[in-house]
């Protein structure tokens, strides 16, 4: 589990505590928390704990937003890069305040047990299959599944097998075709999803990756795309406050801060914008078009 620190707040003199204080409170910036139970919360307000997918890290988009988050509400960001799977898990045990997942059935799950208070799309790009050039599975501009179908068994396929976002996605390709992974050529790599392409590219394999992962690494690759953008690949990224009653470190009002800064104009140009290799990696949603 990666962690990256965005901080950008710095030390003060114990005589300027007031002040910062009570400019905090008029700004509606990180002031005092309250939980589930209308007591303070114990965590530092300048704290949030945000757990987010290794393919919104990998892309850098990240490196775009936080900062602008955090010089908007005067906070620390603490980013927290796992799988889809192990993100909802830490917001299922309290020990983060916000997520970013891209896995909407599991996500309704989370929602459906009580475990979040706000659920909001905010942005989406499309899944795109990998292989070798000369393409021997011949699976250029097919279906998703028929694609599946043609690899399935005969050709090397590389799942991250980590029950993040992407292989959730993957495991929902292979139900569609009333199959379970195949158990030939198939390896499950349980890591993220850069070096699963690195392995998948060392394997010469297919592999199910989502597209801006692709662009930020496909200079150290030679597998290409091999589908078009699909109904079935669509891959919609979603922002969900936990809830405060998990404890008293839950860190809501910053979490909804956060939830609401990247459905605002800054943001939303922030992320329509970002671009690798001069390709646009993004589309935003705002709550009128999710």
């Amino acid at each position: 589990m990666r962690q990256t620190s965005f901080s950008r707040v710095k030390p003060v003199r114990c005589s300027s505590c007031l002040l910062l204080a009570v400019l905090s409170l008029l700004s509606g910036g990180c002031s005092e928390q309250t939980t589930g139970t209308g007591q303070p919360a114990t965590g530092s307000s300048h704290q949030l704990r945000l757990a987010t997918t290794t393919s919104t890290r990998d892309s850098g988009l990240l490196d775009e937003l936080i900062p602008k988050f955090q010089a908007k509400y005067n906070c620390q960001v603490t980013v927290i890069a796992v799988g889809t799977g192990a993100a909802l898990k830490l917001g299922q045990r309290g020990e983060v305040d916000v997520l970013i997942v891209h896995a909407p059935a599991a996500e309704q799950a989370f929602m459906r047990a009580g475990h979040g208070v706000t659920h909001q799309p905010f942005m989406e790009n499309y899944f795109v299959i990998l292989g070798p050039a000369h393409d021997p599975a011949n699976i250029k501009d097919k279906p998703p599944t028929e694609a599946f179908q043609r690899i399935a068994n005969r050709y090397g396929f590389a799942s991250r097998g980590d029950d993040s976002g992407t292989h959730k996605k993957e495991l929902g390709l292979w139900k569609a075709l009333g199959s379970k992974p195949p158990t030939m050529n198939y390896l499950e790599t349980g890591q993220g999803m850069a070096n699963t392409l690195l392995i998948a590219e060392e394997k010469q394999a297919y592999v199910l990756t989502d597209r801006a992962t692709y662009l930020r690494f496909n200079e150290r690759l030679t597998l290409v795309p091999l589908t078009s953008p699909h109904p079935a690949l669509k891959n919609r990224y979603s922002v969900i406050t936990v809830a405060p009653t998990k404890n008293d470190m839950i860190n809501q009002r910053q979490a909804t801060q956060l939830a609401e800064f990247l459905v605002m104009s800054e943001a939303q140009k922030t992320i329509s914008e970002y671009k690798i290799q001069n390709q646009i990696l993004f589309s935003p949603l705002t709550p009128r078009t999710k």
